[in-house]
């Protein structure tokens, strides 16, 4: 972008997200894709949004197309329901949803574990009507415990999202105190300490909150890191957030893990939405 410096990009490690860049090509085609446009690690939400438990061939078939593509996998959510779409998870949402959420933990830690991922994501869920928040959250915590203790058994963490109140107003942890409050209480539940902060700067920037003041507060606590720039969720430098800037400061702060890309291309082939990154970088 003209004007954007990325000075600092050879110090980070940057992972794509196939569940929204590359999305003009099938599933299968996307490792490919980014191992084309340079990159050597994505992460991907639950690919499979009407199925917690799909066929073992179709997730042989990712499987082998991640590999194929010489690409690492680093990060993948737990069964989320429909997301994209209406849906923000399902672990805190009783009855049916919070039962395809039981299924698909191990599954989906399984399936990370076939492929040396170490980071599963279980987004929480919309508040649901009549359903009072406390019955909720008992739920919630109770499954957390669950994907805590199989993502123990695959060596992985468990990360804990904050979305943004104005895209997702249903959903309950929209600030970072409350995501990590909940990163808290799973690790006092389990004992394990492997509960974890997905620190989302295009979140927390859509919330209004002090992204300086947030990372110094919880780097340490922070197990993955997404970003977009802000307004419009796109690519770094088509926004105002100061994006270098702010990934400099976590370092500062210790954090030396992935930085996922999990924006939007805007109207052109996604292979061409990382012209701000240098190659070397990727």
């Amino acid at each position: 972008m003209p004007g954007f410096e990325w000075s600092t990009a050879a110090d980070q490690r940057f992972n794509v997200n196939l569940s929204i860049l590359f999305t003009e090509l099938p599933l299968l085609e996307r490792p490919a894709a980014a191992a084309a446009a340079g990159f050597s690690a994505v992460e991907l939400w639950w690919p499979w949004v009407d199925s917690p438990t799909p066929a073992r061939s179709e997730l042989d078939a990712l499987k082998k197309a991640i590999e194929d593509a010489g690409v690492r996998l680093t990060g993948l959510n737990f069964y989320a329901g429909r997301l994209p779409g209406p849906d923000r998870g399902a672990l805190s949402i009783p009855g049916e949803e919070s039962e395809r959420f039981r299924a698909n933990i191990d599954v989906a830690a399984d399936f990370a574990a076939s492929l040396g991922c170490t980071a599963l994501n279980a987004l929480y869920g919309n508040r649901v009507e009549g359903v009072a928040p406390a019955e909720q959250d008992a739920l919630a915590l109770e499954n957390l415990a669950l994907a805590a203790r199989a993502a123990d058994r695959i060596g992985a963490v468990l990360l804990i999202e904050a979305l943004n109140k104005p895209e997702s107003p249903l959903y309950p942890l929209v600030s970072a105190p409350a995501a990590v409050a909940v990163v808290d209480r799973v690790n006092e539940a389990t004992g394990l300490g492997n509960a974890k902060f997905l620190m989302d700067l295009y979140h927390l920037s859509m919330n209004g909150e002090d992204l300086p003041a947030v990372i110094d507060r919880y780097a340490a606590k922070t197990g993955h890191v997404q970003i977009a720039d802000n307004p419009g969720r796109g690519a770094p430098g088509t926004g105002s957030l100061p994006l270098e800037d702010l990934l400099g400061r976590l370092r500062k702060a210790g954090y030396d893990g992935w930085v996922g890309l999990e924006y939007k291309p805007g109207d052109r082939p996604s292979a061409e939405a990382f012209d701000w990154l240098p190659r070397a970088a990727r």
